[in-house]
């Protein structure tokens, strides 16, 4: 059988050794491929980019250059004369010659709408092709005249109304951007529709998705773009460092995007193309996942084959080790069923035999570790019961020595209250709600020693029905108040209070004492998971094993700093699953109130 299953791993071995190296081969000259052809698609991409940014440039390009010879002409010259020998009429010929040779150029360029303006500054007049009533405004000048291209003149614009790029050139002789008091200024300028239109045109060919995009300014998209598509990749450019030329693989909407961008060094702004990679490599990417896909179902078919060969061997087999990691994972109740009669009937005979032989040893040994836990839980309770008892008999004797009879009344009436509930025996655990009336019945003596105790308890109704071990909070207060409260003359608050939480119960008792350093913590939760330790108080220690015993090793002690500026101690026990679906359903019952308790 060691032959014939080692036989079935050669053929299976011998299947990989073939499949392997053609699929290793052919992934090589495949990514070679893929790189080489997305390199080359990539630079294409950024090729139609650029042509499209030289177009706009072009077209700019010829609005600057009709601006300086715009400039020289006689007739613009003469505008901006002095005008002493002429008449109302040659003024009125000089301005319709100026405004006719404007609209004259704009009309040459029709699919690239332009707007000129002549502005006098020794007149203090102005002339454009688009307002015949447009007026002289040098404070409009001053801000504008830059020397580059701006998006907006800074004049207020309503909504609807499309924004344009200005450009104003003055005749100076000196530095562009300042006038002399006699300068001729000509403004050109074009609507972002002109844009929209070129971008438009792009897209329609099929290129990508174009918009122009500058860092602080609303970016011009095509007209069918995707809102929120270019709102996302509009932040992620917000926040790189954009190059002349860059070409970035970008993840938008789960999807890979090749972002290309060219600037264009007349606007200043970046030309930006978004293109899905799946568009670009699609084809490559399918033709590569055919051929993987092919090579599976053939490895499926081979390794199909090979099984069936030795079908009668391997079942057996790979039952007899599924029951074996069921034995190991501790499940002894696992059986064989022994469908055929062959070799493997007797084997899977005497396995069963053996595990059911396991499980019944098993649970004989589970039983007696249930009763050493249970001796174990009622040893811990006896060495925790005593101790209140020492302090609160100390208490009062010292409340009758000082003949404080009503503290000894109130004392006596809280311990006769206690009592009445620790002498109870018969049960191990009891509720929340029961062992917080224990805590106010110890809280209110230890106020009436230490005016300066105060306390307060809020628990929420759904964790009162809880069962813990009994007595389990009061050494934990009681720590609180000897070396919390009672080792500052300033502090005296405890606070109680508790959730339920991800499957588990907390409760957290804190007061506002001198508390414990960080190094000191985190001793003492080291303590807590390693045996008694003979400098160690047995109170905190033997509370932890309680919990321990009772809800598992999941439920613990915790001491951490507390809000109140002292010492924190949190008890944290896992509740079963069924407990957790029943407070999930008080809760939806809408139970709206806690129980609080508080003393002052």
């Amino acid at each position: 059988m060691g032959i014939r299953f080692s036989l079935f791993a050669k053929i299976n071995s011998l299947i990989l050794v073939l499949f392997i190296p053609i699929i290793i081969v052919y992934s090589y000259s495949n990514g070679v491929a893929f790189d080489v052809v997305s390199k080359e698609l990539q630079l294409s991409n950024t090729k139609q980019l650029s042509f499209l940014s030289s177009q706009i440039d072009s077209r700019i390009n010829q609005m600057m250059d009709f601006t300086f010879t715009f400039s020289k002409d006689p007739n613009v010259q003469k505008f901006n004369g002095l005008n002493i020998w002429e008449d109302r009429y040659d003024r009125m010929q000089t301005r319709f010659a100026v405004q006719e040779k404007m609209v004259l150029q704009s009309s040459v360029t029709n699919i690239w709408p332009v707007r000129y303006a002549v502005y006098s500054q020794q007149n203090k007049e102005a002339i454009s092709n688009y307002n015949n009533t447009l007026a002289y405004n040098e404070e409009y000048l001053k801000r504008n005249l830059t020397g580059k291209w701006t998006y907006g003149d800074g004049e207020p614009m309503s909504p609807n109304q499309p924004k344009a790029f200005y450009w104003f050139y003055t005749d100076s002789y000196g530095q562009q951007g300042h006038l002399t008091g006699s300068n001729l200024v000509i403004e050109a300028s074009f609507s972002d529709e002109n844009i929209q239109n070129m971008l438009d045109t792009y897209k329609a060919g099929g290129q990508g998705d174009p918009f122009l995009y500058h860092k602080g300014n609303t970016p011009i998209l095509n007209r069918s773009a995707s809102n929120p598509l270019f709102s996302q990749l509009i932040r992620y450019l917000d926040e790189q460092s954009l190059e002349d030329t860059m070409q970035r693989v970008v993840k938008l909407e789960d999807k890979d995007y090749l972002v290309s961008a060219v600037k264009s060094p007349l606007l200043d702004w970046h030309l930006v193309d978004i293109v899905p990679l799946d568009h670009i490599l699609g084809p490559i990417s399918f033709s590569r996942n055919l051929f993987y896909l092919s090579m599976v179902l053939l490895f499926v078919v081979g390794i199909s084959a090979s099984i069936l060969l030795y079908r009668t061997v391997q079942r057996p087999i790979k039952k007899l080790i599924r029951g074996l990691q069921s034995v190991q994972r501790g499940d002894y109740s696992v059986r064989i069923n022994a469908n055929d009669q062959n070799e493997f009937s007797f084997l899977f005979y005497r396995f069963n035999d053996m595990s059911r032989q396991i499980q019944d040893l098993i649970e004989n040994v589970l039983n007696e570790k249930i009763r050493a836990r249970e001796a174990t839980l009622k040893q811990l309770q006896a060495q925790i019961n005593p101790h209140f008892l020492y302090n609160c008999l100390g208490y009062i004797i010292n409340m009758a020595q000082m003949k404080d009879e009503e503290a000894v009344v109130s004392m006596a009436y809280n311990l006769s209250a206690y009592y009445r509930y620790t002498t109870r025996m018969e049960r191990q655990t009891a509720s929340l709600n029961e062992e917080i009336q224990l805590l106010v019945n110890y809280l209110d003596i230890q106020k009436l020693r230490n005016g300066r105790i105060h306390y307060n308890i809020h628990i929420s109704e759904n964790m009162l029905t809880q069962l813990i071990p009994r007595l389990m909070l009061q050494p934990i207060v009681e720590n609180a108040v000897i070396h919390g409260v009672g080792k500052s003359y300033t502090s005296g608050e405890i606070r109680i209070s508790g959730e339920i939480s991800n499957g588990f119960c907390r409760v957290y008792i804190d007061d506002d004492g001198p508390g414990m350093e960080p190094d000191l913590l985190k001793a003492l939760n080291r303590k807590m998971r390693e045996p008694l330790q003979e400098e160690m108080g047995c109170g905190l220690w033997n509370t932890n094993q309680r919990v321990m015993h009772q809800f598992g090793d999941q439920s613990y002690l915790n001491f951490t700093k507390s809000p109140l500026g002292g010492f924190r101690t949190e008890i944290i026990w896992e509740i079963g699953h069924e407990e957790v679906q029943s407070k999930a359903s008080i809760q939806q019952g809408g139970i709206p109130h806690a129980d609080d308790h508080s003393r002052r």
